[in-house]
């Protein structure tokens, strides 16, 4: 879509406000809005001006004018506010007009740019698979005394002595989601079809190619909405569009969506499985005749992305809760090493079709709560060096994990048990992502202050409520 032809789309829709948005640097979208009438042509070169001095990690104060330049390829109608278009934008400097190294958007262009570089591959392809939890209710507080929270699902198992008094819901009819029994059920044990439906649709009409949606493995609500692959960049745009759609379909229902990692203790968590594959001129460039009907720069990519895996972690797991999902015993991701079908590797070799052209494998331990742009560009950039090096990524893990010797596991390498750990290995192992200048030196240790000072720092601070269980009494 061009700038003319977005234009146009406001006229055939009286378009009245015009709502810019942009991600900020940990990974929340942001907006402002302008009346119809302001936006023009050139609106789409000169972009507008807003303080970037209250976005975390970006500009100081003295340095706080920054640029939003909407991106017209971008263009949807907001399916929730009134004679409303939506653009995503980029930003810049307003003096050089270069582009902000510290916007999440430009690092996945520069990636996308360092990748056709190389002569590797033009395209990037990525398939998101984000899980989500949506619950009737919650409640959270964090106090000088006090921290708890609170969360309500009619379908919960948990909530199977309650009464229910939700218009449309009956008084508890029993049908419950079980512990860890929430695979694929039809209604009226999957409650939330109807819901999940109604985002598929507006998804749809919001330009996302939406592959399909069902239940997943938890009680209490969790779902899932598999997308079509796209190349890096648009997948990341669709990606924010479907967490604002997904949220707001919840919210006009009574209900709340969250994408955080692990909310309810003793279930499985909530992923974002991310299948990727290179192409040059059309063509895919990872099957062949190797191990999962893989070639060889794909099992290169591959062991590119298992080597800088706990330095990974960082973008693609970039919260302390994302650690509470990767744990043995739910489905997790906790092996790094690859497989053809076993879930419990970090990479898994999918086997439903034997076309070609489909042929990708799905790095599994990333979640949603990640910055897309920056979770993506640098799992590009792990798996172009692998290719250029050729590193080899070992033997595949073909067995039950369950059925491993203590001696066999200890050979297998683990994810990083805590946020802490990944952003240290991110602060050791971090030269690949400067290539091309994709990550800077300033980009890499703002986000490792940031994370530190944000997440880790704040939650080391803190009781945790589960300490008063084991030590109130000691």
């Amino acid at each position: 879509m061009t700038p003319r032809e977005v234009l146009a789309l406001c006229r055939e829709h009286e378009i009245r406000a015009v709502d810019l948005r942009f991600m900020d640097f940990p990974g929340t979208l942001k907006h402002f809005t302008i009346p119809s009438q302001v936006l023009t042509e050139k609106s789409f070169e000169e972009g507008f001006g807003f303080d970037a001095s209250s976005m975390y990690g970006w500009q100081s104060i003295n340095e706080s004018d920054m640029l939003v330049v909407p991106q017209p390829e971008t263009a949807f109608v907001d399916p929730f506010l009134p004679h409303t278009l939506c653009l995503t934008c980029n930003i810049q400097d307003p003096i050089t007009r270069v582009d902000y190294a510290k916007d999440p958007r430009n690092v996945a262009r520069k990636a996308d740019a360092y990748m056709k570089s190389t002569g590797i591959a033009d395209e990037s392809w990525f398939g998101l698979e984000p899980e989500f939890f949506i619950f009737d209710n919650v409640r959270f507080d964090q106090q000088i005394n006090e921290a708890y929270y609170h969360l309500e699902s009619s379908e919960g198992e948990w909530s199977r002595g309650k009464f229910h008094d939700q218009p449309g819901v009956p008084n508890n009819a029993g049908y419950k989601i079980r512990k860890g029994e929430g695979y694929f059920p039809v209604p009226p044990g999957d409650s939330l079809h109807g819901l999940r439906n109604e985002m598929m649709l507006a998804l749809t009409e919001a330009g996302i190619d939406v592959r399909a949606h069902h239940h997943e493995t938890a009680t209490g609500g969790q779902a899932e909405i598999d997308v079509a692959h796209k190349p890096l960049l648009e997948a990341a745009d669709q990606l924010l569009r479907l967490k604002y759609i997904v949220k707001n379909v919840a919210s006009k229902h009574g209900k709340t969506v969250t994408f955080m990692p692990k909310p309810l203790w003793g279930e499985n968590g909530s992923g974002q499985h991310m299948h990727f594959s290179l192409q040059k001129q059309g063509q895919t460039l990872f099957a062949d005749s190797g191990y999962g009907g893989l070639s060889e720069l794909a099992l290169n990519a591959m062991g590119g992305i298992l080597h800088h895996a706990p330095a990974l972690m960082a973008f693609c797991c970039p919260t302390t809760n994302s650690y509470k999902r990767l744990v043995p015993g739910y489905e997790a991701p906790v092996n790094l090493t690859y497989s053809f079908r076993n879930r419990s590797a970090a990479i898994r070799i999918p086997v439903h079709s034997s076309n070609p052209e489909s042929k990708r494998f799905e790095f599994r331990c990333p979640d949603s709560s990640s910055n897309p742009y920056l979770a993506m560009s640098a799992v590009l950039m792990a798996a172009l060096d692998g290719i250029q090096k050729k590193i080899d990524p070992g033997p595949p893990l073909d067995k039950d994990v369950y059925d491993l010797t203590d001696e066999e596991l200890q050979e297998v390498p683990q994810t990083p048990a805590s946020l802490e750990e990944s952003l240290q290995a991110l602060r050791n192992d971090h030269d690949f992502l400067l290539r091309g200048d994709v990550f800077t030196e300033d980009v890499i240790d703002t986000w490792i202050w940031h994370k530190t000072e944000k997440d880790v720092k704040n939650l080391r601070e803190r009781p945790h409520p589960c300490e008063f269980m084991m030590y109130f009494d000691i």
